[in-house]
């Protein structure tokens, strides 16, 4: 099963890369663009696997750029206390 499979794996899969980049150094602005990034890709890219994807590819889909980048920021908060550190 793909990580993309269950939203509860696929936020802690992304919490747990968000930690790690911070530990790394990586700036909080710096982690929002990789954020906006990805969201355009998997809005783009990728089929939604499940409810909370399909919900987040919907309102992806109708945002303008300063929107998604609002999105994407409120994926980094929702995510940031989740999975290991």
């Amino acid at each position: 099963m793909s990580v993309l499979d269950n939203w509860k794996q696929w936020e802690d899969f992304l919490a747990d890369r968000l930690h790690h980049a911070q530990n790394e150094g990586m700036s909080e602005g710096a982690v929002t663009n990789l954020a906006f990034q990805i969201g355009d890709y998997l809005a783009s890219q990728v089929e939604p696997k499940n409810e909370q994807q399909r919900v987040l590819s919907d309102l992806w889909s109708v945002a303008d750029k300063q929107e998604q980048q609002a999105i994407a920021n409120i994926m980094v908060k929702l995510i940031s206390n989740n999975g290991t550190r």
